[in-house]
């Protein structure tokens, strides 16, 4: 049995613009504590190796602390770590993988044609390739295939699988004419859960920690585990610090905006980032979002307040029109035997307006 800790799409040291400029250091210094949770993983879960599939640094500026940390981290995790460079973090030879003393236990991949290392303890072949530019528009997998040589063969890439974009496009049918056992990729920052094609399995770790609210909810890396048998089973392992969430708030009913914000907010401060959207029909005066913004701040390590509301009409003001709105009101209104005429108002008026359909 062989196992392994497949993360990837760190993006360490991102800017965080959205964020106040303290808020975007504090988050960058919490990226780096990633690095020492992914250690201890390791250690907890008893990896013989570290596969991480590119992205690894957000590819801006990036500061010699982050360097430093990530060489130190990585050469405490006393197994082998493999790194495929991603589109955010192509190697080159001005890049940080170039530029950096490594531990001897990491091993960086550095071409676009895939390489293989050898682990003759493990009886397992990692092979890996490198983004060496910010795009690419081939497979890194066409044509590829391992020997039927009795070995796991296992395999670090950043790639899109399925896609036609300019970031690695990877066909299903090249990775189940690989012949690998396990395919680590990285890029898309959502996890698959455990996919093959062929005999290869596949996965996307997704990223280990938001960076805005496209990357809402748990996010993490894969603990994975090669059987006897060769068959792959993975486990997700929640890994972030602070979550980004969407919250409704529904006003619709309620006496004021701050009433239906309450409740929905946290009993306890939760450090996480939130965007609260006010949403429904409202019977007073539109909300102020700064004020409800800093009601809900002190719960949150930052959090915004957005107003979708609309103001609550009358479902019947418009039956006197002549327009096809006012005829189908007035068909409603003189249907005595509906048990819920103005429901089914407003669905008539969502329906004839292009509005979405309401909640019953």
């Amino acid at each position: 049995m062989l196992k392994l800790i497949h993360g990837a799409d760190f993006h360490l040291d991102a800017p965080f613009a959205a964020l106040s400029p303290e808020q975007a250091r504090v988050r960058r210094a919490e990226q780096r504590q990633l690095l020492d949770r992914l250690a201890d993983l390791a250690e907890t879960e008893g990896a013989d190796l570290v596969l991480l599939s590119g992205d690894l640094l957000d590819g801006g500026e990036t500061y010699q602390e982050t360097v430093e940390a990530l060489s130190r981290t990585l050469g405490q995790m006393k197994v082998p770590v493999f790194i495929a460079p991603g589109n955010h973090d192509p190697y080159g030879p001005r890049s940080v993988y170039a530029g950096t003393v490594w531990p001897d236990n990491v091993h960086i991949f550095t071409t676009v044609q895939p390489e293989a290392v050898e682990l003759p303890q493990l009886n397992c072949v990692v092979h890996g390739a490198a983004f060496t530019t910010p795009q690419a528009d081939r497979s890194p997998l066409m044509g590829f295939s391992v020997p039927r040589d009795g070995k796991l063969h296992l395999m670090a890439l950043h790639g899109d699988v399925a896609g036609q974009g300019r970031y690695g496009p990877i066909d299903p049918a090249d990775i189940a004419a690989s012949g690998l056992t396990y395919l680590a990729l990285g890029h898309i920052h959502a996890c698959s859960g455990l996919q093959q094609a062929g005999d290869t399995f596949w996965a996307y770790p997704g990223c280990p920690e938001g960076r805005g609210f496209d990357e809402t909810g748990e996010k993490g890396v894969l603990s994975v585990t090669v059987a006897d048998d060769r068959t792959v089973s993975a486990r997700f392992v929640p890994l972030a610090g602070r979550r980004y969430e969407i919250t409704e708030a529904d006003v619709t009913g309620k006496e004021s905006a701050e009433e239906a914000l309450r409740a929905v907010l946290p009993t306890s401060p939760t450090g996480d980032c939130c965007r609260i959207v006010l949403t429904g029909q409202r019977s007073f005066d539109a909300p102020d979002p700064a004020a409800l913004t800093a009601l809900a701040a002190p719960l949150y390590f930052s959090v915004t307040v957005r107003d979708n509301t609309r103001p609550l009409r009358d479902l019947w003001d418009r039956a006197g029109e002549d327009s096809l709105t006012g005829l189908v009101l007035r068909a409603l209104k003189g249907e005595k035997e509906l048990e819920d005429r103005d429901l089914a108002a407003r669905f008539a008026l969502a329906a004839l307006e292009h509005g979405e359909d309401p909640c019953p």
